[in-house]
C-alpha cells in the first residue's frame, strides 16, 4: 500500500511539475479565445456601426448638393376665342441645388457629441466583453486540467479496489474471511468504476466547453502558471475597480449623452437658418438661378417638443441612477469574488488537514486489517474518505485559481493588455479615426477600405 501510495504521489506530483515541451499554455488558451470570439467580432462590429454615427452626425454640418434631371411628354388642350387649342410635345430641365444650415443653436454639434460618447460607452461595453471571453478561456481550462487530474485519481482508485478484491477473494479461499468482504469489495468496485466513468464524461464535457471558448479541442495542457498578483484588501480593490471597470466607465459615458440630449430638446425649441442655391436649364435653353434664406422657427407642435425636453430630463435622471447602481452592482460582485477566494484558501488548508489525517487512518486501518483487527469493509470506507479528501483539495485549488481571475474580472483588470498577452488587439481608434470625417471617395475613403479588408481578414 505504501509503494502505491508513493506512486500516485509521483503521478500527482508529474502532472504539477513544469510545462511539457510543446504543450498548450494558459497563455496560448487566452490567445486563442481572444483571436476566435464570435462574441468580440459580433460587438467591434456594433462598435464600427457606432462610430458610422459620428461620420452621419459630422455630414449634417455639410451642404447637401442634389441634382436633378427631368424628362416626358406634355399635352395641354386650351379654350380661345378661336376654339379649343392643342399644345403637345417634350420637356426636360436639369436641376443643381445645394442647401446648408447656417444657424441651428447647436443642434448638429450636439449630434456629434452624443454621438462620440455614444462611440466611448460602446467602446467599454466591449471592454467588458473582452473580460468575459478571457474568464471563460480561464475556466475553460483550468475545468479540463481538473478533470483531467480527478480522472487519474479514479483510474488509482480502481486499481486500489481491484487489488483489495484480489486480496478479500485470496483470503476467502483460505477460509480467513467470508463471502460477505468479496461481495463488499466487488460492490466498491463497480461503484469506483462508476465514478470513473463519470469522471470520463465531465472530461469529455469540459473538453467541449473549451472548444467553444478557444475554437479548438485541447491537446496536451501544460500546468497552470503562476497567479498574477491582486491587491492586499478587498478595499485597495474596489478602490480600483471603481476607476477601472468598464461598466462603470460606461455608465458614466451615458450620464454624459443624457445630459447633452437634454441640450439637444432644448436647442431644437429654437429657429434654424438655413441657405440654398439652385441653377437649371430646360429644353429650351433657357437658364434659371436662384440664391435664397430660409427662416424656420416652430410655433405650436402639439406639445411634442416640451414631452420631448420631459423625456430628455427624465433619461437623464434615470442614467444617474443608473450609474450608482452599476457601482453598487461592481462592488458587490467584487465582494462576492473576493470572499469566494478566500473561502476556497480556506478549503485548500482544510483539505490538506483531511488529507493527513485521512492518510494516517487509512494506513493504520489497512495494517490493522493485515492482522486482522479490521475487516474489508472497514479498508475501503477509509480509502474512500481518502480519496474525498484528495478530490475536495483538486476542487478547491480549481476554484481558487479561476477566483483570482473573477477578482481581477471585477476590478476591470481582466484584459489582453494588463496580463501582457503579447498580441496585437483590436485598436478601435483605427476604424474610427478613418470615417469620423465622414469620408466618400477621398484618399481617407481608401484607407478606410484597407481597414475593412484587413478586419474581415
Amino acid at each position: 500500500m505504501r509503494v502505491w501510495c508513493r506512486a500516485m504521489l509521483v503521478a500527482v506530483a508529474g502532472v504539477l511539475a513544469a510545462p511539457v515541451a510543446g504543450a498548450e499554455t494558459l497563455a496560448d488558451a487566452l490567445i486563442a479565445a481572444y483571436r476566435n470570439s464570435n462574441l468580440l467580432d459580433q460587438n467591434r462590429a456594433v462598435l464600427r456601426a457606432a462610430d458610422e454615427d459620428v461620420a452621419l452626425a459630422v455630414s449634417a454640418l455639410r451642404p447637401v448638393v442634389a441634382f436633378t434631371g427631368q424628362a416626358g411628354w406634355r399635352r395641354a388642350e386650351v379654350d380661345t376665342i378661336l376654339g379649343p387649342t392643342v399644345t403637345e410635345g417634350l420637356s426636360s430641365s436639369l436641376t443643381l441645388s445645394a442647401e446648408l444650415t447656417l444657424l441651428d443653436f447647436g443642434r448638429n454639434r450636439l449630434g456629434i457629441e452624443i454621438a462620440k460618447e455614444s462611440v466611448l460607452a460602446t467602446r467599454k461595453a466591449l471592454i467588458d466583453l473582452e473580460q468575459q471571453v478571457l474568464l471563460g478561456a480561464v475556466s475553460a481550462y483550468v475545468d479540463v486540467r481538473l478533470a483531467q487530474e480527478v480522472v487519474a485519481l479514479r483510474q488509482s482508485n480502481v486499481r486500489l479496489i481491484t487489488q483489495e478484491l484480489r486480496a478479500a477473494e485470496a483470503r476467502f479461499e483460505v477460509g480467513e474471511t467470508t463471502r460477505t468482504d468479496v461481495a463488499i469489495a466487488q460492490a466498491r468496485l463497480a461503484a469506483s468504476r462508476s465514478a470513473l466513468a463519470g469522471a470520463e464524461g465531465s472530461l469529455m464535457i469540459a473538453r467541449e466547453a473549451y472548444k467553444a471558448a478557444t475554437g479548438a479541442y485541447p491537446g496536451k495542457l501544460a500546468p497552470v502558471p503562476k497567479l498574477p498578483g491582486l491587491p492586499r484588501t478587498l478595499e485597495e480593490a474596489q478602490a480600483v475597480a471603481r476607476n477601472t471597470h468598464p461598466l462603470i466607465l460606461q455608465a458614466q459615458h451615458l450620464v454624459t449623452l443624457a445630459d447633452l440630449q437634454v441640450d439637444l430638446s432644448k436647442a431644437a425649441t429654437k429657429p434654424t437658418i438655413g441657405a440654398g442655391v439652385s441653377l437649371g436649364i430646360d429644353q429650351d435653353g433657357n437658364d434659371t438661378e436662384s440664391v435664397g434664406l430660409s427662416f424656420n422657427q416652430t410655433i405650436y407642435a402639439g406639445g411634442r417638443l416640451s414631452a420631448l425636453l420631459r423625456q430628455a430630463i427624465a433619461g437623464k435622471d434615470r442614467s444617474r441612477a443608473a450609474l450608482q447602481q452599476t457601482a453598487v452592482g461592481v462592488l458587490q460582485n467584487l465582494g462576492v469574488a473576493w470572499a469566494d477566494l478566500e473561502v476556497s484558501g480556506a478549503s485548500i488548508r482544510a483539505s490538506d488537514e483531511q488529507i493527513r489525517a485521512a492518510q494516517t487512518a487509512f494506513d493504520g486501518v489497512r495494517e490493522e486489517a493485515a492482522a486482522g483487527a479490521r475487516t474489508t469493509l472497514d479498508v475501503l470506507d477509509a480509502e474512500q474518505e481518502l480519496l474525498d479528501a484528495r478530490n475536495s483539495r483538486l476542487q478547491a485549488e480549481a476554484q481558487r485559481y479561476v477566483g483570482v481571475y473573477r477578482v481581477l474580472s471585477s476590478m476591470g483588470l481582466l484584459t489582453v493588455d494588463h496580463l501582457q498577452l503579447g498580441i496585437a488587439t483590436y485598436d478601435p481608434d483605427a476604424y474610427f479615426d478613418a470615417v469620423k470625417t465622414a469620408p466618400s471617395h477621398t484618399v481617407q475613403g481608401k484607407k478606410l477600405d484597407r481597414i475593412l479588408e484587413k478586419i474581415g481578414n
